[in-house]
This record gives structure tokens, C-alpha cells and sequence, in this order.
């Protein structure tokens, strides 16, 4: 009896990982041994990044809230105790947006909350 290797399949798959490895430096890109190895690697990067990203997007608009707080003369910390006891529910995204392309709405809930 001959060997099946289901070829079609096979080729299938390969040919997808050097699809995405496209681009990857020397043999990483070109050899499937090495591009499926890297493959793996850099969705381990894309998965933990997208985590460092949203870490990082919310100290980004923190920032952003604490200065448009501050120019107010409001901290931070008061300004979100504040909205909390107002029951104001906006999002620290929402507000750091409010602060940079709106700032007059800001101020208002930066008046509502003293």
C-alpha cells in the first residue's frame, strides 16, 4: 500500500505560514521550519502587547485627565472621588477625550463635581 501524505493539505498549511511570515528577516521568512517557530513567537508578542497596550492607553488618558484637571484647579484624585459620589459614570477614556477635543464640556463636569 503507498504512503498517503494528504499533499493538498499540507501544502495548504505551509504555504498560509509563509504567507504570514512574509517579510520576517533570512531563512524566518522562507524556510517553514524557522517561519512557524517565529510564527508562534510573534503571536506570543501580539497577544502579551495588546495587553501592554491597554495598560498603557489608560495611563495615557490618566495623564491627560490629571492635566486638564490641574489648568482647572482640581487634582485627579478629587476630580474622580468627585465624579463617583456625583454618580457621573464616564470612563477615564471618555473624560481624556472630553478634555483634549472638548473642553468646554470638561469644564462643566470639572464644575458640576466641586
Amino acid at each position: 500500500m503507498s504512503r498517503a501524505t494528504n499533499n493538498p493539505a499540507s501544502h495548504r498549511r505551509r504555504k498560509k505560514i509563509l504567507k504570514e511570515t512574509k517579510g520576517f528577516r533570512e531563512s524566518q521568512g522562507k524556510h517553514i521550519r524557522k517561519a512557524s517557530e517565529k510564527l508562534r513567537r510573534a503571536w506570543q508578542f501580539a497577544y502579551r502587547d495588546r495587553r501592554v497596550r491597554r495598560r498603557e492607553m489608560r495611563s495615557l488618558w490618566i495623564t491627560r485627565i490629571g492635566i486638564a484637571s490641574k489648568e482647572l484647579g482640581v487634582s485627579y484624585s478629587r476630580l474622580i472621588n468627585g465624579l463617583k459620589k456625583a454618580q457621573i459614570n464616564l470612563d477615564r477614556r471618555i473624560l481624556s477625550e472630553l478634555a483634549m477635543h472638548q473642553p468646554q464640556i470638561f469644564k462643566e463636569i470639572v464644575d458640576r463635581v466641586r
